[in-house]
C-alpha cells in the first residue's frame, strides 16, 4: 500500500464493504452493553438515558454537541482499579482527560494523578489534587514546567533525556531542593496497536534506550547527583492494550536493568512502573481484559523476574487513563444531512452528517479509530442501514463512525449517540474550521454538572488581536 496522508486514504477506502466484525443487527434499538457507562440505557419510551437523564434533556440543558461523563461510573472504574491493585500505585493520566473536576474525583478515590505539561500540572492542582501523589512526565519539559513542578514539590519527575538531568540539577540547585525522579526507557517492546500510538519501540521521541547503555547511564549519572533522588524505572508499551503479554516483556527487560544497576552501584532500586495503556470497548469485537485480571496477571510476572534477577520486588505502579474515563463518557450529536451514495455494483452507502466532528474526535482521522452509534432520541421499527456518521468540518476525513448500522428512517433532527467518548476526544479537540469546542458535563442521579462550559464564537474571537 502506497503511503498518503490519513484523511486522504480514509477517503479514498470510502468504496470498501463493511468491515467484517459489524454485522447486521437483528434488532437496530439493541444496544451492547459493553460499550456503554454502567448507568446509560434506554428508558420506557425507548430513549437513550444516562443517569436519569435522556439525551434530549441533557442536549436541552447543554446543547449540541455535548460530551456527557456519567460520574458514578467514573469513580466506581477508578475505585476498580485501586482496589484490584492493591499494594501498587495506580496514577491516573490526566492525558486522556483532565479538568479541576475529574482532578478533584481522582483526589477523592485516592488515586494518584499523571500530568506532562505545565498546563495539566496547573489544573491538578487547581483541582486539590496532593503534588505528592502527581507525577510529570513529558520529553521535552521547559525549564519553566520544571521549577513549577519542583516549587510545587511533586512526588516523582519522569527524566526523558540527558538535558533534562543537567537541567533539573541546575534548578535543584538554584532552589535548594532535591527532585524525587524516575527514568524512562525504551524497551523495545512495541505493543499491537496502531503505529501513531505505540511508544516502546526504538525509533521514537520518548525515554533512554536499554539498548547500547544509555539508560543504565542515565540511571548511575542521577544516582551520583546530590540534586536527584533516584528511586526508580518507568516504562510505556503502547496503547489500546488488551493482555500482559508485552508487559511480560518490558517488565524482564526493566528489571533486567535494575539488576544490572544493583551490580553496578550495590543499591536496589525501589520503584518500577509498567506505565497505562490498557484498552477498552470502542466496538462489539473489541475484548480488553479487566482490571482484575491485569492486576493479577502483572503481579505474577513481576515476582516471577523478580525472582529470577535475585531482586525485591519494587514498589509498582500503572497509569490506567483510557481505561477510566473512556467508557465513562458519551458524545451526543444531532443529525443534520441525510444522504446516500451510490457506490456501484449495487452497493450504497448512507452519510449522516452530525453538528461536530474531527474537531471534537481527531481519533477516527488520525489513525482510523473504530467507533460504535445509535440513535438516541427514540426507537426505531425502520430496516437497519450501514450508515457512515461524518462531521461538519471540510475534509473528506471527517468522520466520526466509519461503519455502523442505524435506523432507515434517522433523519435530521433526531440524535446519534456515541459510546467510549470519555478519553482523547475533548483533550484532544480543536477549533478546526473555527467551530467553538463542546461542553463536557456530568451527569448522576438526574442532575447535570458543567465540568467545562461550550466554547462560543466571542471565546475565539477574543483570541484575534486583528482589528
Amino acid at each position: 500500500m502506497t503511503h498518503m496522508h490519513v484523511a486522504g486514504s480514509i477517503h479514498a477506502d470510502a468504496t470498501s464493504p463493511a468491515p467484517q466484525w459489524l454485522k447486521r443487527p437483528e434488532d437496530v434499538n439493541a444496544l451492547t452493553r459493553q460499550l456503554w457507562s454502567e448507568h446509560a440505557g434506554r428508558d420506557a419510551q425507548g430513549r437513550l438515558a444516562i443517569a436519569g437523564l435522556t439525551a434530549q434533556e441533557i442536549v436541552e440543558q447543554a446543547g449540541s454537541p455535548v460530551y456527557v461523563i456519567d460520574e458514578a461510573d467514573f469513580r466506581g472504574r477508578a475505585r476498580r482499579w485501586k482496589e484490584a491493585f492493591g499494594d501498587w500505585q495506580v496514577f491516573y493520566a490526566g492525558k486522556s482527560f483532565l479538568c479541576t473536576t475529574v482532578a478533584r474525583w481522582i483526589a477523592e478515590e485516592g488515586l494518584g494523578l499523571d500530568v506532562c505539561t505545565g498546563g495539566e500540572l496547573a489544573v491538578a492542582l487547581r483541582g486539590g489534587m496532593d503534588p505528592a501523589r502527581i507525577g510529570l512526565h513529558g520529553n521535552n519539559k521547559s525549564e519553566d514546567e520544571l521549577r513549577a513542578a519542583l516549587q510545587a514539590g511533586v512526588g516523582r519527575i519522569i527524566v526523558d533525556s540527558s538535558h533534562e538531568i543537567g537541567l533539573l540539577e541546575r534548578l535543584c540547585a538554584e532552589l535548594g531542593t532535591v527532585a524525587r525522579v524516575m527514568i524512562r526507557v525504551t524497551t523495545g517492546v512495541e505493543a499491537h496497536t496502531h503505529e501513531y500510538i505505540a511508544t516502546a519501540h526504538e525509533d521514537q521521541k520518548f525515554g533512554f534506550s536499554i539498548n547500547g547503555g544509555a539508560a543504565l547511564v542515565a540511571l548511575v549519572r542521577s544516582a551520583h547527583s546530590p540534586h536527584l533522588n533516584l528511586v526508580g524505572v518507568h516504562s510505556h508499551i503502547g496503547s489500546q492494550i488488551f493482555d500482559t503479554n508485552g508487559f511480560e516483556v518490558a517488565a524482564r527487560r526493566t528489571l533486567k536493568l535494575i539488576a544490572q544497576f544493583k551490580e553496578a552501584t550495590g543499591t536496589e532500586l525501589s520503584e518500577l512502573d509498567l506505565g497505562g495503556g490498557f484498552g477498552i470497548s470502542y466496538i462489539k469485537e473489541d475484548t480488553p481484559a479487566t482490571p482484575e485480571d491485569l492486576a493479577a496477571g502483572l503481579r505474577a510476572i513481576v515476582e516471577h523476574e523478580c525472582r529470577g534477577f535475585g531482586l525485591s520486588v519494587p514498589l509498582m505502579s500503572v497509569e490506567p487513563g483510557r481505561a477510566i474515563c473512556g467508557p465513562a463518557g458519551t458524545a451526543i450529536y444531532t443529525v443534520g444531512t441525510v444522504k446516500t451514495v451510490e457506490l456501484g455494483g449495487g452497493q450504497s452507502r448512507r452519510y449522516i452528517s452530525v453538528d461536530g466532528g474531527m474537531s471534537d474526535n481527531i481519533r477516527p482521522a488520525l489513525y482510523a479509530a473504530e467507533y460504535s452509534a445509535a440513535m438516541a432520541n427514540r426507537t426505531s421499527a425502520a430496516e437497519p442501514v450501514l450508515s457512515r456518521v461524518v462531521g461538519k468540518h471540510c475534509e473528506g476525513g471527517d468522520i466520526l463512525v466509519r461503519d455502523e448500522f442505524l435506523p432507515g428512517d434517522l433523519t435530521a433532527g433526531d440524535l446519534i449517540a456515541v459510546p467510549a467518548s470519555g478519553a482523547y476526544s475533548r483533550s484532544m479537540a480543536s477549533n478546526y474550521n473555527h467551530v467553538p469546542r463542546p461542553p463536557v458535563v456530568a451527569v448522576s442521579d438526574g442532575r447535570l454538572t458543567t465540568l467545562l462550559r461550550r466554547e462560543t464564537l466571542d471565546d475565539l474571537l477574543a483570541l484575534d488581536a486583528g482589528a
